[in-house]
């Protein structure tokens, strides 16, 4: 349950990404068609930050210390990106247009994630 509960979280929070930030668009047809493409992307970007960010915290954890944690907002981007790489592979309507909108998109989707777990819990 709380599995499900988490990818909804992300859903919601690339949902606020899709609002906020203007190259971030999922371009469905209709409202359960964008509704199931942000849970669907919200799994894939699960499995994404699953897989890859540890790994890449271990290998990065040097950048990581020189920039006081900031590299992280670079990494969260890039997989961001990576997420919407996949997505279109496994045709999803979600697109992240470039560089800087996966960055501020990351930011609102961790701060809206973030958000959601204090208001739901662990």
């Amino acid at each position: 349950m709380r599995i499900i509960i988490k990818v909804l979280a992300v859903a919601a929070a690339l949902w606020a990404a899709t609002q906020i930030v203007a190259g971030i668009t999922v371009s469905a047809s209709t409202t359960p068609n964008k509704i199931g493409t942000l849970v669907a992307v919200a799994l894939v970007f699960g499995v994404v930050n699953a897989v890859l960010k540890p790994i890449i915290k271990l290998l990065g954890c040097a950048f990581y210390v020189l920039t006081l944690g900031l590299f992280a907002l670079v990494v969260n981007a890039g997989l961001l990106l990576l997420t919407s790489w996949i997505a279109a592979q496994l045709h999803l309507s979600f697109h992240v247009a470039g560089f800087w909108a996966a960055f501020w998109g990351a930011i609102i989707i961790s701060l809206v994630s973030w958000l959601l777990d204090l208001v739901l819990g662990d």
